[in-house]
């Protein structure tokens, strides 16, 4: 579960992590109201779900009143990677000395907690970690003993000469690690971190996602999920028990298993295509969840080829083929090509029931997925 920058700002200020003052707003006259009650200049920021807000034009600095009011009135409404701009936060602009980053995540090749910290904040930190890994310092945390301060002060010293600095942004790395800790965060992050012209540090963007799994045991956080900033996608797989994640690629995979999803869209890629979604229909699948992956799938635009790859063993191949005729005979013309692969339980059966609505299937992973690249780049 994601939460706004606004929230995450306010769980930020609870663990003692300086944020600077602001307050969110719907409308053009409110944004004016909070500018007014916090002074000029202030920054207008769009509060959606997805990176590259700066880069869509969704954050933007005022300095007067009516311009805080003309600029809200254009960033909401405004669709930022597909998603409406219903809220902007308005807060006080700060100068800006330097910039850095600093993040936790849980790292499932270690299975720890993962500390990041890095000078160059303000961009990417994929970017980063792609074309200059050497600017990222990491270091696993025991979740027995937690970050130790000496940890922290060897990470911050490692990003900032200033013995001061370094010691604030130790301090914050504590309390964000504690944060993270206490709230169940599968990922927080602080970019950028900067240092403003009286050498405070600042805490200007915040970024928090809670593991799913744990929400029963954060109410409070629960509570905060915006359903209207979310991919409605993936809040229809949500419903219907499947597991959906939405990608930019043009392959839309139908998947029974994690890991095989996982494998599948490995092979994608290094067949030279891209998926287009992660999307797992689980291990006891009935028609009607391969007929709720299909109807989810054709929503997406960027989709030009389907590709089913079914590997029975709870899952029964006979229900997986029922389910996408099921699907075909309620869509009516599906424009799209489907590739399918059924092999496992009751896949003779499956490939009956396809045969006879003129769809074949074949055996080998490799081929399937093969096709699916090739004629996605039809």
């Amino acid at each position: 579960m994601k939460v706004h920058e606004y929230q995450a700002k306010d769980i930020f200020a609870k663990y003692g992590i300086p944020v600077p003052q602001g307050r969110v707003a719907q409308s053009p006259g409110v944004a004016r109201e909070l500018a007014a009650g916090i002074g000029c200049p202030v920054m207008v920021k769009a509060q959606v779900h997805v990176g590259g807000r700066g880069k869509a034009g969704g954050i933007k600095m005022a300095k007067t009143l009516g311009e805080a009011e003309k600029l809200a009135g254009k960033i909401l409404g405004m669709r930022i990677k597909g998603l409406q701009v219903r809220k902007v936060l308005i807060y006080r602009a700060l100068e800006i000395k330097s910039e850095a980053y600093m993040g936790i995540v849980v790292d499932r090749h270690s299975q720890v907690p993962m500390v990041m910290v890095s000078a160059a904040g303000g961009v990417d930190i994929e970017e980063v970690a792609r074309e200059t890994p050497e600017k990222i310092h990491r270091l696993a945390v025991d979740p027995l003993f937690g970050l130790l301060p000496f940890q922290a002060r060897e990470l911050t010293f490692s990003i900032y000469e200033d013995p001061g600095i370094a010691a604030q942004a130790a301090k914050i790395l504590m309390q964000l690690y504690r944060a993270f800790w206490e709230c169940d965060a599968s990922l927080m992050e602080i970019n950028p971190l900067i240092v403003s012209d009286q050498n405070k540090l600042w805490a200007l963007d915040a970024k928090f996602n809670v593991d799913d799994n744990a929400l029963y045991r954060q109410p409070k956080i629960a509570e905060m999920r915006d359903l209207q900033a979310e991919i409605p996608e993936e809040l229809m797989a949500r419903g219907k028990g499947l597991s959906y994640v939405k990608l930019d690629g043009t392959v839309g995979c139908v998947v029974n298993g994690a890991g095989l999803a996982m494998g599948t869209m490995d092979l994608i890629k290094q067949r030279g295509g891209e998926p287009a979604n992660f999307l797992d229909i689980g291990g006891s699948s009935s028609p009607e969840k391969v007929t709720a992956a299909m109807h989810i799938l054709l929503r997406d635009t960027n989709v030009k080829v389907i590709l089913f790859n079914i590997f029975g063993g709870i899952t029964r191949c006979d229900d997986v083929a029922n389910g996408l005729v099921t699907a075909l005979g309620e869509m009516g013309k599906v424009d799209l090509p489907i590739v399918i692969r059924l092999t496992g339980t009751a896949s003779r059966e499956g490939r009956e029931i396809l045969k006879k609505a003129n769809l074949l299937a074949v055996d080998s992973m490799a081929e399937v997925v093969e096709k699916a690249v090739q004629m996605a780049k039809v």
